[in-house]
Order: C-alpha cells, then sequence, then structure tokens
C-alpha cells in the first residue's frame, strides 16, 4: 500500500472545528464506464469541493462487494474494491488498450448495472495485472513488491480467497469442498501452487486500487479535505475474514454461525431486523489482544482521515438471533467488551478518530460507551420531525436543531434515509406543517432549508448527502434498509451534477455559519 499522506484533522476556521462536506460513494460519481471510479471525475469532484468551501469527502465502505452489491457487505475487511478502478488511469500507465475504454456499454438511465459492469470491467481490470505481471517499470515493480511484503497479513488470503472463489461460481466458502472450506493445510498447499497466477493477479488488481486511492486522496489532502469512511461492525460471512478467521467468531465445526446479528423489534419493525452476520466469540478475540479489530482499525486510518463505525451500539451490546430462526424476534441482548476493545486500540494506536453511528434505540450504556472515548455521535435531521410512539412531535426530540451537541456530526440524512425531497414530498399535511413551523424561511425548496439547518447548527461536522445538494425524489435514494438488489447502491450523479451554481450556494452558507477555513473576501 503506497505511503498514505499525513492526516488532514479537522479543517475549518482556526480553533472552531467546524466544517462541512458531503457523502457521495465513488461509485456514485459519473463517468462513461457504467459505475464511478477513482478516475478523472473524481478528481473533479474534490474541484468542486475546494470551490463550494467543502472540507470534508465522506464516502461508504470501500471493500469488494459481494451479496446484493452492498459495500456493508464485503468479501474483505481490508481489501479495495476493484469495481472502483479507474480503467483511463491504467491506460495513462500503459496497461490498457485506449481502444478498450470504448467497449464499455453503460446501462441506460446512468444507474449502475453491476452485473453489466462486472462482466466488462473484471476481464479488462485481468489483462491489465497479466500485462502489469509481464513487464513493467522498476520502479513500479518495487512499489508492488513492497506492497505485497506490507500487506501480506490479509494479501495473501484474499488472494488465495477470491481465486478458490473463481472455481466455485455462486458458491459461498462455506459450500467449497471440505478440504477448502475448513481449510485443510494439504488442500491450502495444493490450491497455493494449482492458483499461484491467478493469486498473483488478485495481488496486482489490489496494488492498483490502492495507489489509485492512495494518490486521490493525498490530491484531497493537498487540498485540506478530510476523507471520512465507514466501518461496517460486522463482517460477512462469505468472508475472507471469517475463512480465514475462524476461530474469532461463533461457528460450528463445518463453518456455519451458530447466532447471526440483527436488531430487536421496534415501533419501527414488528419482528425486528435479521442482518445475518456471524457474532464475534469476543472471550477468543480478547485472548489474543483484539489483534483483529487493531489491524481493522489501523488499516482504516491509513485509508482515511476519519473512520465511521457503523452500529456502534453493537459495542455494548449485540442482539444475539440463534441460527436458522426466520426473523429477529428470537433474539436477546448479548454485553460486548466495548469498553475493554476501545482502550487497547488507544493503547495500541493513540487517539482513535471515530465518528459514533448512534442512532436507533440507544440506551444509557452506549452513550456512556461512546462519550468515554470522545466519539462524536450523528444527528440525523430527518428524524427531528418523526413523531413519537404516542404519535406527538415533541420539541424534545433530540435530532432538532435546538438538541444538537457541538460533540455530533449533523446529516440531512444518510445513505439509508430517503432523500430530503423525497422525505418531504411522504410527510402528513401536520409533519409539514411542523417542519414550516420550525424553519420557516424564504428558500422554497425544503433540501436547502435543511442544508441551512444543518450549516447553523452547533453540531462541528455537518453532512450532506449529494443527492440533497441537487433536489432529487426518491428515485435518487442510495439504499431501502430491510430491502436487497437494484436499485440499491446502483444511484450516480449526473454529468452536470457539480455545478458553479449549487458550489457558490454551498459556500455561502459555509462561510455565513463559520464552516470555511478561507472564506473569500469578494
Amino acid at each position: 500500500m503506497s505511503s498514505p499522506p499525513p492526516p488532514v484533522g479537522i479543517p475549518g476556521p482556526a480553533g472552531s472545528g467546524r466544517a462541512c462536506g458531503i457523502l457521495l460513494h465513488p461509485t456514485s460519481l459519473p463517468g462513461p464506464h457504467g459505475i464511478g471510479d477513482l478516475g478523472p471525475a473524481a478528481y473533479g469532484f474534490l474541484d468542486w469541493l475546494a470551490e463550494a468551501g467543502q472540507s470534508l469527502w465522506q464516502v461508504l465502505p470501500l471493500g469488494p462487494t459481494g451479496y446484493g452489491d452492498s459495500p456493508y457487505a464485503s468479501f474483505s475487511s481490508f481489501a479495495g474494491n476493484p469495481l472502483l478502478v479507474s480503467p483511463e488511469v491504467l491506460a495513462s500507465q500503459g496497461l490498457v488498450e485506449k481502444r478498450d475504454l470504448g467497449d464499455a456499454r453503460p446501462p441506460a438511465g446512468g444507474r449502475v448495472d453491476y452485473g453489466t459492469v462486472i462482466e466488462w470491467k473484471i476481464p479488462l481490470l485481468r489483462r491489465a495485472a497479466m500485462r502489469f505481471l509481464s513487464g513493467t517499470t522498476s520502479e513500479l515493480r518495487r512499489k508492488y513488491q513492497d506492497f505485497c511484503s506490507a500487506e501480506s497479513w490479509w494479501l495473501d488470503d484474499f488472494a488465495l480467497f477470491t481465486s478458490i472463489k473463481a472455481l466455485h461460481p455462486g458458491a459461498w466458502n462455506r459450500d467449497w469442498p471440505a478440504g477448502l472450506a475448513l481449510r485443510d493445510s494439504g488442500e491450502l498447499a495444493r490450491m497455493r501452487q494449482e492458483r499461484a497466477r491467478e493469486m498473483d493477479v488478485e495481488r496486482a488488481v489490489q496494488f492498483f486500487f490502492f495507489e489509485q486511492w492512495g494518490a486521490l486522496r493525498s490530491e484531497a489532502a493537498r487540498r485540506g479535505i478530510a476523507v471520512i469512511g465507514d466501518l461496517p461492525i460486522f463482517v460477512a460471512l462469505d468472508s475472507s475474514d471469517v475463512w480465514a478467521h475462524r476461530r474469532l467468531f461463533r461457528l460450528d465445526d463445518r463453518g456455519n454461525p451458530t447466532v447471526v446479528s440483527g436488531v430487536p423489534p421496534d415501533y419501527f419493525a414488528a419482528t425486528g431486523q435479521l442482518w445475518g452476520n456471524p457474532l464475534y466469540d469476543w472471550e477468543a478475540m480478547a485472548r489474543d489482544g483484539f489483534r483483529f479489530w487493531t489491524r481493522r482499525i489501523r488499516s482504516a486510518r491509513r485509508m482515511v482521515d476519519l473512520v465511521r463505525v457503523d452500529h456502534f451500539r453493537g459495542f455494548a451490546a449485540s442482539w444475539a438471533v440463534p441460527a436458522g430462526s426466520a426473523t429477529a424476534a428470537a433474539g436477546r441482548w448479548e454485553e460486548v467488551p466495548g469498553r475493554a476493545l476501545f482502550e487497547t486500540l488507544e493503547k495500541e494506536l493513540g487517539h482513535l478518530p471515530i465518528i459514533a453511528e448512534d442512532l436507533g434505540v440507544i440506551t444509557p450504556d452506549v452513550v456512556a460507551l461512546r462519550e468515554r472515548f470522545g466519539f462524536p455521535g450523528m444527528r440525523v435531521l430527518q428524524f427531528a420531525f418523526d413523531r413519537n410512539e404516542a404519535g406527538a412531535l415533541g420539541a424534545d426530540n433530540r435530532f432538532l436543531p435546538h438538541n444538537h451537541a457541538a460533540d455530533s456530526v449533523v446529516y440531512t440524512g444518510t445513505h439509508d434515509n430517503d432523500t430530503t425531497a423525497g422525505w418531504y414530498a411522504e410527510r402528513s399535511p401536520g409533519e409539514r406543517a411542523a417542519v414550516d413551523r420550525y424553519s420557516p424561511s424564504t428558500e422554497r425548496e425544503i433540501w436547502w432549508r435543511f442544508i441551512r439547518l444543518a450549516m447553523a447548527s452547533v453540531c462541528r461536522l455537518a453532512v450532506v448527502p449529494m443527492q440533497d445538494v441537487l433536489g432529487m425524489g426518491s428515485d435518487a435514494r442510495m439504499n431501502t434498509p430491510g430491502t436487497t438488489g437494484a436499485p440499491n447502491w446502483s444511484w450516480r450523479a449526473p454529468p452536470d451534477a457539480f455545478s458553479r451554481v449549487s458550489a457558490a450556494r454551498l459556500r455561502d452558507l459555509a462561510e455565513t455559519y463559520g464552516r470555511v477555513a478561507s472564506p473569500r473576501h469578494d
């Protein structure tokens, strides 16, 4: 992995720590190849962020996507997503023929069609990797060798995992022949020999990703833009993490989980949500000093400046559902040694630049854990106008701006929310009246009113999804929780998304509310 740039820290006016930015996953960037990537459009987005006075760029998890194309269901906690590798950058290095770039067939309507993209892009990356491996400059070869050596602790397992997976299309690793699924040493040695070339190709593609991401992040740092990453608390069952570290998860002798993750029944879901990730064996993790988590956080810190940890409440207690249950209702709370974990991480890594996703039903132990380590939480404006269980709209709602706290990050909405325009369109007349009463404004567009509320909040950091800047409706939603497949994760910004008009409007708000390090004095 290339040496990362020094952490940007929290930009903004000196001493205030106030800053603002945009939530936009790289897959949503515009471009000609059916999916956003780390190439020219990403650099154009950085130009627009700087012009707009934005100093934060938030992304979703950057790992290789598995089931349902979700970035929260990755084949690895440490690898990068090959689909984000830029063909243009590879062409500039002589690894791809420029004529090959015209072969992409982006789907109509601009959304990501993952099947079409994979069918075109993966063979392209393989050809580039084989060309790279057969002959490159000595400097690039040295960087590749250094990368393979430094990252061998995860890269070798991942390369073997993906190489074996290619032999069993569509099968999860637990469904492989027993010797491979259960990691028989003889079988693994045989596969390393037989699949050596395939493993080299996988390593090279990962090298492409990390080289391109490192260059892009360095450019962001040069402009004073901090990157906020995203770390799922759980890992996917069908992943190199679980396959290579079975003893750290609650699995039976055949590699099947005995309990899985989810959340209990509540006001919003009568049977809860059944996620299905294997739960950690926290006793086993504690015995080796939480090494897996130390590596996860260290790796994340090298990738981004701040890390949003998804489902933070799971570090106080996790909802454990017996494997095979039809719903999450059969689960129970199990205590998690979150304090011991974060104390170990602090001792090993120093300051932890973590944002705690503390949404949902949050109990006092979760609040105490977050406050003990000084992690900022999240405030989502769309939740500010939800009715409580009694049907009332209360002024004590913690998401209302007058109840915000400085050590929080305010969002108009997240990747799991509807767009603000779509959300408002679905409100009842009474709920709209509550919004209008709270936020009287000459701004007609509800999304700009919410952006202003976010900018004006006392929360030090404010983040706005790109869809809200564009005023897009529900058809631009990134994800609908509890559903899988299209159209989730497929939204892409239109080619003209990054306009000077929206940049000027964002900069004006950022300057008005003290979130720009160097205001213009026109």
